[in-house]
């Protein structure tokens, strides 16, 4: 086999799959009753084919808001080819070129950011950002100042720590008991600020915040050592913060010497039109994570990135033999990742995508709005640059969520016209009700038609 599939051999590999591969997110029953798993063999620019040879435009960036680059980037193969043919791997106790590079090249960047350590995936990093936190509360607190706030709806990552500090009580089903020390404060949706009591109709961010403030309050502040935020809930339901929300939010944690760690796995690398999603705002976190967009899916790689305050507090002391960052990931001392992210971003800058991304996502929120104003099941539409979302509701009055099924009807609708699109799917119990887009970063004006016409058409066929 030299990896060259002619349709003879396709059904061999189906089998392979079908016999030996547990796929991620999905019940594997029905490949045992006759229906066969989807293999993608090909993609190209927001293209990628199955193992039918169908065409599909794909709306959300490998499934799971990845490609930012789009598919099919030979620059992106070579990129990594020439970096593992020269230099493959070391453990990250020392350098190597790319990881040098790319970290010089990310913090310009990240003004106020200045160091990166390397990890594989995004619940990895938040795990790094969670033991930074907790070794800091050793050395500095007694470890008191130990416990980690996260929001109701954000989502960071899969680990049992991650699922702690994970808002989505569905998706954490099963996986407990949790790792203690994890606090929840309540999410920031303006749309459904009508289920939270005293949330005002004038002045909703900044009283969102607040309710950050009491949570603070009750647990203690010499007890609480960092917020972990999204900039712009993903998986969540696609919330971006309300006006006067991140100001305030920067204030608390000033106020009572918190850590702000913003989570921007889905954000970072110009999903929202910034390089960050944080970068919306004008807020100055101490540690910002990352992973999916860094290299768009060419090579698996994840970031922290911290202020040197926080560096710092890991080698004051030198005559502590603890007094350092005991953590090591393995494949963080692969130099494929950063040799993907330095090509990555420069893709990113010569092909202004930063500036596409911003059009075209304000030319699809205008695509969704007109969609809203056609079919009275689209309750509210939001979003940031090519991120967007447009939450489904039984009644616009009442903003009672749409039946969950009739929503993955619409998904599954647009599959079957060869468009993948996303919903929150077993994330929130009873509010699985939001459609998902987050096209590459490459998408244009046709590309946006073609996606949001397919939804137009499911959703009248699903609704009526």
């Amino acid at each position: 086999m030299d990896g060259t599939f002619n349709e003879n051999d396709m059904s061999r590999v189906i089998e392979a799959d079908r016999a030996n591969v547990w796929h991620h997110l999905i019940q594997h029953q029905p490949f045992f009753t006759g229906a066969d798993p989807k293999i993608i063999i090909e993609g190209k620019g927001l293209r990628v084919w199955d193992q039918k040879g169908i065409e599909h435009i794909d709306a959300v960036s490998g499934g799971v808001w990845t490609v930012n680059v789009g598919y099919g980037r030979e620059s992106m193969g070579d990129a990594v080819r020439d970096a593992i043919v020269k230099m493959n791997f070391f453990g990250g106790t020392v350098g190597s070129i790319p990881g040098a590079l790319f970290a010089e090249k990310l913090l310009t960047k990240m003004p106020g950011l200045d160091r990166v350590y390397y990890a594989n995936s995004g619940s990895e990093a938040n795990e790094k950002a969670f033991k930074m936190v907790r070794q800091i509360a050793h050395k500095r607190y007694g470890g008191k100042k130990h416990k980690i706030l996260y929001r109701d709806r954000d989502y960071h990552g899969t680990t049992i720590a991650c699922l702690s500090a994970g808002g989505q009580d569905e998706r954490n089903a099963q996986y407990g008991p949790y790792t203690p020390g994890f606090v929840r404060v309540p999410h920031c949706l303006e749309y459904r600020k009508h289920e939270q009591d005293g949330a005002p109709d004038v002045g909703y961010g900044e009283w969102a915040a607040n309710q950050i403030e009491d949570v603070i309050l009750r647990e203690g502040p010499d007890t609480v050592g960092a917020l972990c935020l999204e900039p712009v809930t993903a998986g969540g339901g696609v919330i971006v913060p309300p006006e006067g929300y991140w100001e305030r939010v920067q204030e608390i944690c000033k106020k009572y010497d918190i850590l702000l760690h913003i989570d921007e796995v889905v954000c970072g690398v110009g999903r929202t039109g910034t390089w960050f999603g944080y970068q919306h705002y004008g807020i100055k976190p101490d540690i910002v994570t990352m992973a999916k967009g860094v290299a768009s899916g060419y090579a698996a790689i994840s970031c922290l990135a911290t202020t040197n305050e926080v560096f710092d507090m890991f080698k004051d002391d030198t005559s502590d033999h603890l007094n350092y960052f005991r953590d090591i990931s393995t494949f963080g001392g692969c130099t494929a990742g950063p040799a993907a992210a330095l090509e990555n971003m420069r893709i990113i800058e010569d092909e202004n995508l930063l500036e596409n991304t911003t059009q075209m996502g304000d030319y699809m929120l205008d695509k969704l709005s007109e969609l809203k104003d056609k079919h009275e099941v689209i309750g509210d539409v939001r979003g940031k640059g090519l991120f967007l979302g447009a939450e489904l509701v039984k009644d616009r009055d009442s903003r009672d969520p749409a039946d969950e099924a009739m929503v993955q009807a619409v998904v599954k609708d647009c599959m079957a016209q060869a468009v993948v699109i996303g919903a929150t799917n077993r994330s929130l119990p009873g509010k699985n009700n939001t459609l998902c887009f987050s096209p590459a970063l490459i998408a244009t004006k046709d590309d946006i038609d073609q996606i949001c016409g397919a939804v137009d058409g499911a959703l009248t066929r699903v609704f009526g």
